[in-house]
C-alpha cells in the first residue's frame, strides 16, 4: 500500500529532519506547519526534488477544526493516512511555576497534549483495520524532559511531555489488535530552533558537557529513530519509547 505520512511542526527542526528521511524512504508526506509557509513550503521543494510527493499544509493543531481539516485535506491530496509523527509541541519562556500563570499552561497543554490527542482520534480513524483501514503506525514525539522534569525551566512543558508518555502507553494498548502501533521517541538536548522559544539560544552548548556523551544531538539522530518505529522492521514494538539523549 502507499505510505502516506502526516508530519506535524514538519517545517522546522526534527519535524522537518523527519520528513526529509521519510521521503528518501518512499512516503508521501504532508508537511504541517502553523505559520512558517515559506519554511514548510522549502522542505515540499526538497522532497520533490528525491523525486517524492508531497504538500504543505497549515493548521493550528490545538484548534479541533484545523486538525479535522487537515485530515480531510491530506484525504483529498494524498489518500488515506498510514503513518502519523506527533511533532508539533511549543514552550515558553523558562521559569518558575511560582511565576506561570493559567493562560500560559493552557496554551502549552492545549498545544502539546490535546494536540498530540486530536491527531491521534483522526489517524485512527483512518488506520483502524476495525474501520475499514490498513493498519497503520504512529510515533509521539516526547521528551526526556518527562524524565528530568525540567526545574527552574520548563516544568509545564517537562508535565505535557509527561501525558504524552502516558498516552503513548495507553493508547498503544487500545489500538494494538486494529492494526496500529503506537510509540515514543525521547529527544535530549537537540539543536533546534526550539531553545530560542524559550528565551536560551544556546542552550545545548550550555549543558552539553554534563550529558554522558557530551555533545549534544542532531534533528537528523531522532528522525532515524522515527523512522525506524514507523517502518515494518519494527512490527512487533507498540507501547515503547526510544531515548535520543546522549545517555541523558
Amino acid at each position: 500500500m502507499e505510505k502516506v505520512l502526516i508530519v506535524t511542526g514538519g517545517s522546522r527542526g526534527i519535524g522537518a529532519a523527519t520528513a526529509l528521511l521519510a521521503g528518501k524512504q518512499g512516503y508521501a508526506i504532508c508537511v504541517n506547519y502553523l505559520h512558517n509557509q515559506a519554511a514548510a513550503q522549502n522542505i515540499v521543494d526538497e522532497l520533490g526534488k528525491m523525486g517524492g510527493c508531497a504538500i504543505a499544509i497549515a493548521a493550528d493543531i490545538a484548534s479541533e477544526d484545523q486538525v479535522n481539516h487537515l485530515f480531510e485535506m491530506v484525504d483529498s491530496q494524498l489518500g488515506r493516512v498510514t503513518a502519523l509523527v506527533n511533532n508539533a509541541g511549543i514552550l515558553e519562556q523558562q521559569m518558575r511555576v511560582e511565576n506561570m500563570d493559567a493562560a500560559r499552561l493552557n496554551r502549552i497543554f492545549t498545544a502539546n497534549i490535546t494536540g498530540s490527542f486530536l491527531c491521534a482520534r483522526e489517524a485512527i480513524k483512518r488506520m483502524s483495520i476495525k474501520q475499514g483501514g490498513l493498519g497503520g503506525a504512529i510515533v509521539n514525539v516526547s521528551s526526556v524532559a518527562s524524565r528530568l522534569g525540567s526545574p527552574g525551566e520548563y516544568v509545564d512543558y517537562a508535565a505535557s511531555k509527561g501525558a504524552i508518555d502516558a498516552m503513548t502507553i495507553g493508547l498503544s494498548k487500545e489500538v494494538a489488535d486494529e492494526g496500529i502501533r503506537v510509540n515514543a521517541v525521547r529527544p535530549g538536548f537537540i539543536y533546534t530552533d526550539i531553545h530560542a522559544d524559550g528565551g536560551e539560544p544556546n542552550r545545548v552548548e550550555r549543558v552539553k558537557d554534563l550529558l554522558p556523551m557530551k555533545r549534544g544531538g542532531q534533528a537528523s539522530e531522532v528522525a532515524n529513530a522515527i523512522l525506524w518505529l514507523l517502518s515494518d522492521e519494527a512490527s512487533y514494538t507498540t507501547g515503547s519509547f526510544i531515548d535520543v539523549a546522549g545517555g541523558k
